[in-house]
């Protein structure tokens, strides 16, 4: 049977339950000028909830069908946070010979703008301050509390202001707000804690008031919101109405039963709730194991966005014109003679002028680029008729031709799985339930999983299964039964089909490891020089050994988990290759017999590379790659060479140093003869003894003068050498 669609918006998962969701053009209805509501229709219909499906997102998909006749119309009852959603996805279909005539639902003002609206704005929390602030110039009438400080009981006058002053109170001041009134006395000041009581004057403002407070009051309004659907046709017919709105996401649990000589049992259940105000009868559910994006919008309230104000052009000709001087011609700043206008006004009037029309802007019809006149500049130009039919026509081939707007692309949200419920489902309203979803036995093996980090002396009791169930593990809780006996709970997290996962219950308190640190070496494995630089290669080795004794009265298949160090380049050596690779950790199965002690060893090893620059400052260092038995024959050679030409530089070294230190004894026992001589008889014998040894002196000093520059230039030279020579050291 054909069938008329409005659609509002494409609802993920619903194909797994067998409802189309896309739509033909040609079945499109659209808001036809004779698509009018009827008033006077027949009484309401009622359409019950049919399908059902609840995602992991946080919203459910349901589905209404039932039959109409004629015109008809189906009221439901939402609440009012979901209309939104509702807004967003609801789909309405009609199977027979009729059409989707429309969707009313009461609209509302943002309850911000409806509250600034009154001459009282009681937008956020307003304090009596501002509330009384809003009404300067309005006469009121004022009573003050019993025994208030200079003033009467009651007060009458017109609002000046609110302020805050300093008042005293003992033997310190407090902040406090002042109402300020033009009473007929004169100006008054009323300190707002002690107004019992205030009364408008005007009327209006009176009403005004209860109004807002009227307005306030219907926002605490829980009462559900109505939406009815308009159906337009002739005959009985079936009709079906779809949406999505927020609802609990369904959850999961499981029950694993295990057994020596078989498989392991899974038992799965969903819990679902029926967060609607109606019973759920006979409804068709389906699950689904997915995470379609799903987000709120605020398509409910109106929206009003802020418009820019346009100041007009139209008397820009009628601002004054400056004059310049120009280099052999006359120019203005209306239009350069014999050249470009040098006004913008001025250059599209002489584009005007010109007869030519601008070009298009890129991106054609609606564009604002450079160079497009506007309907002012066409009236100022004279050509408003041509530019006016140009525009007419773009825009009828482009509405010919389906290029306004752009299309909308559908596609698929991502991989899920549908649980899809066998019988058909009653619930209550208000009420949950737990449903069967898997019953099946799975391939696993009972395992003891052993992690220093989590438990230092003893393993889990775990499972490590495969999901050969047919179906997708939703997350959830498991409770472990070994045959009727309680063993333990464990959690898993989603589980695909043929996927391999692990779940510990419980401490396997009959197994026991001693982990312990092996010995550790590092060896220098590479010596190589290049200009100077000396690379090294270092191996580190570590390792663990896990000591494991089964005091159990069964054999044990023991999972080690041990550290997975790969991103600091550490690699397995001589070991037993891992069952497991994970990012975090490597598994190793060691089988444990009844009784038996066991040791398993785990061996690492990386390679560290470091690099040294030869240096003039120390030789230690080139005797210590002499000494290493990895320094190639020909490095250590050429390292010796080294120290040999360092010994030039350390003879240069020496013989400066002796050199400054003379010269520093000859100054010092100078500046003692000085001062014997400024302190000394000239007539007296030892007076020309200190001259002539001061004098002995300066030549030796001008000797040992001469010396120092000859060795800071063989220093220099020597220590350049040497230089020049490490950095030129490769092997």
């Amino acid at each position: 049977m054909a069938s008329k669609w409005l659609l509002l918006a494409p609802v993920a998962g619903a194909v797994g339950l067998g409802v189309g969701i896309g739509v033909g053009a040609d079945k499109l209805v659209s808001a036809a000028p004779e698509a009018v509501v009827k008033q006077d229709v027949k009484p309401a219909v009622t359409l019950p909830i049919t399908r059902v499906v609840l995602f992991n997102s946080g919203v459910g998909y349901f589905s209404r069908s039932g039959d109409v006749t004629d015109d008809a119309r189906v009221d439901l009852s939402f609440q009012e946070t979901d209309i939104n959603d509702l807004l967003k996805s609801m789909i309405l279909e009609d199977f027979g010979k009729g059409r989707i005539a429309a969707v009313s639902y009461d609209s509302r003002e943002p309850i911000s703008r409806t509250l600034s609206s009154f001459a009282v704005n009681l937008n956020g929390t307003p304090t009596f301050a501002s509330i009384v602030s809003q009404m300067r110039g309005e006469r009121i009438e004022v009573v003050t509390t019993p025994g208030a400080a200079n003033q009467p009981g009651k007060l009458s006058g017109v609002i000046v202001g609110v302020e805050n002053q300093k008042v005293p109170a003992g033997a310190a001041t407090v902040d406090a707000a002042v109402l300020n009134m033009w009473c007929a006395e004169g100006l008054r000041a009323v300190k707002l804690s002690e107004v019992q009581q205030l009364r408008f004057s005007n009327p209006i403002i009176e009403n005004e008031f209860r109004r807002a407070l009227d307005t306030l009051a219907l926002t605490h309004d829980s009462q559900k919101k109505a939406v009815s659907l308009h159906f337009a046709g002739d005959g009985q017919r079936k009709v079906q109405v779809g949406y999505v709105v927020e609802a609990p996401i369904w959850k999961t649990s499981y029950r694993m039963v295990l057994a020596d000589k078989e498989k392991p049992y899974l038992q799965g259940w969903a819990m679902v709730e029926n967060p609607t105000d109606e019973d759920w009868g006979g409804v068709k559910m389906a699950l689904i194991s997915g995470r379609p994006i799903s987000f709120k919008m605020d398509l409910y309230n109106p929206l009003y966005i802020n418009r820019p104000t346009v100041e007009p052009e139209l008397f820009a000709s009628l601002r004054p014109v400056t004059y310049r001087g120009g280099f052999g011609k006359e120019a203005q700043d209306g239009v350069a003679f014999g050249g470009a206008p040098a006004n913008e006004y001025a250059a599209k009037d002489a584009k005007a002028r010109s007869g030519a029309m601008p070009p298009a802007a890129p991106g054609g019809f609606g564009g604002g680029g450079p160079g497009r006149m506007n309907l002012a500049e066409a009236d100022r130009s004279g050509e408003a008729k041509k530019y006016a039919a140009d525009v007419g026509r773009e825009l009828n081939n482009r509405i010919n031709t389906g290029t306004v707007g752009n299309s909308a692309t559908a596609g698929n949200l991502g991989d899920f799985f549908q649980y899809t419920i066998d019988h058909p489902v009653t619930l209550g309203r208000q009420k949950s339930a737990m449903l069967p979803i898997v019953g099946k036995e799975i391939e696993g093996q009972k395992v003891s999983i052993y992690n220093q980090n989590v438990q230092k002396s003893h393993p889990l009791l775990g499972l490590k299964f495969k999901n050969t169930s047919g179906a997708h593990l939703n997350q959830g809780p498991i409770t472990v039964f070994e045959g009727s006996v309680y063993a333990g709970d464990t959690r898993v997290l989603d589980v695909n089909l043929n996927e391999e996962r692990l779940v510990s219950y419980a401490i396997d308190l009959g197994t026991e490891v001693d982990p312990q640190i092996g010995p550790g070496n590092q060896k220098i494995t590479s010596v190589k020089a290049v200009r100077g630089i000396v690379h090294t290669t270092t191996k580190f080795t570590e390792e663990k050994k896990y000591k494991i004794i089964n005091r159990s009265q069964t054999d044990r298949t023991l999972l080690i988990e041990h550290v997975n160090r790969t991103n600091q380049q550490f690699k397995l050596v001589d070991t037993d290759k891992p069952t497991e690779d994970t990012p975090d950790v490597y598994r190793f199965t060691v089988p444990v017999k009844t009784g038996e002690t066991k040791t398993f060893t785990v061996k690492e090893e990386k390679d560290v590379a470091s690099n040294i620059t030869l240096t003039n400052n120390n030789d230690d260092t080139i005797r210590y790659f002499i000494n290493l038995a990895e320094a190639s024959p020909a490095l250590k050679e050429k390292l010796k060479e080294a120290l040999k030409v360092k010994e030039s530089w350390d003879f240069a070294r020496r013989e400066l140093a002796q050199v400054n230190t003379d010269l520093q004894r000859l100054n010092f026992d100078q500046e003692r003869i000085r001062k014997n001589l400024r302190e000394t008889p000239k007539e007296a014998e030892v007076y020309a003894t200190y001259l002539k040894k001061l004098s002995d002196q300066e030549k030796e000093i001008d000797t040992l003068t001469a010396k120092q520059k000859k060795l800071m230039a063989d220093e220099f030279k020597t220590r350049k050498s040497y230089d020049d020579y490490l950095a030129n050291i490769s092997d």
